[in-house]
């Protein structure tokens, strides 16, 4: 196959190539080590991490859905400083880029996250500030544009690193809600988190998830995605890391098409746990067999 270029500089930070994990998909990319050539990975967004250790949302917490999951998980992680003494040591030297989702219940929490995260191994910081399963922080932050600035803000002074800010699709205006990111000095905003959903038991007539409600994720939601990352990328000037739904290359390239510079694959990594790679291929055919000798050629070719 001719050689094109993958490489992608999102505001400075050079991934080898557009592909990467989403956070709480992926563990913290080990665990996928007899599936997956970790070396040839972009970016492995890591499993959502606090400042202190979570145990997560009571059982059952997984839902599947027609083309998608609920999840309720609850930011289930073993907190900062296991993974900066366990973790980080076993993951730094891998060629991909260790990207940390960090959420908080406060935006003290952030900041505090921010400011020991700021190490060696550690490339870029996600904040999360969309999920929906948590009661304190996660998606109360991320619905508000001056809520969402005032967090990027604070993890902004604590650290010179990249900061990508990951956005809620729950929202009536997502591009209000990037530009307010933007301004504050996130570096790159990634999109979007899970939907809002509820499955419900026809038989026990209750909620299936002991949550009750859950974020939606899979190729039900991609539509969805697509026209976010194609509003926000007419909306703001920092990259886009766009994610929902992507199963194979063709659903990446519709990611690219629309203005992401770089995508992340999340469930998908349930059903197939070797869809990176496929998805990786898959790109280079595609650009090879259209012509074009670099992946950033395509980026926001459809938007007209």
């Amino acid at each position: 196959m001719t050689k094109v270029n993958l490489v992608v500089d999102l505001n400075g930070l050079k991934l080898q190539n557009p592909v990467t994990t989403a956070s709480g998909t992926f563990g913290f990319g080990p665990e996928y080590k007899n599936y997956v050539d970790l070396d040839r990975l972009g970016g492995v967004m890591v499993k959502g991490t606090t400042l202190e250790p979570k145990l997560g949302n009571p059982t059952p917490r997984i839902a599947e859905t027609p083309a998608g999951m609920l999840n309720a998980i609850g930011l289930q992680n073993p907190g900062v400083d296991h993974f900066l003494a366990r973790i980080l040591p076993l993951i730094k030297d891998y060629n991909f880029k260790t990207i940390v989702n960090i959420s908080g219940n406060t935006v003290e929490d952030y900041a505090k996250l921010a400011n020991k995260l700021n190490v060696d191994g550690v490339d870029a910081l996600e904040i999360n500030i969309s999920c929906p399963n948590v009661k304190k922080g996660g998606l109360a932050f991320g619905t508000q544009p001056e809520m969402a600035a005032s967090v990027v803000e604070a993890v902004r002074a604590e650290t010179d690193m990249t900061l990508i800010t990951k956005l809620s699709p729950n929202v009536a205006d997502i591009t209000s809600i990037a530009r307010a990111v933007e301004e504050a000095g996130t570096d790159i905003i990634s999109l979007i988190n899970t939907l809002l959903g509820m499955k419900i038991d026809i038989h026990r007539h209750e909620p299936i998830l002991a949550n009750k409600m859950g974020g939606l994720s899979g190729p039900a939601i991609k539509p969805v995605a697509i026209r976010m990352v194609y509003q926000v990328a007419q909306a703001v000037d920092v990259p886009l890391i766009g994610m929902g739904g992507i199963s194979n290359a063709e659903d990446a390239i519709e990611f690219f098409l629309a203005g992401a510079s770089a995508i992340s694959v999340g469930t998908a990594n349930f059903v197939n746990p070797e869809v990176t790679m496929e998805i990786l291929d898959g790109i280079e055919k595609y650009l090879v067999e259209k012509g074009y000798e670099d992946i950033n050629e395509i980026v926001g070719l459809a938007i007209k």
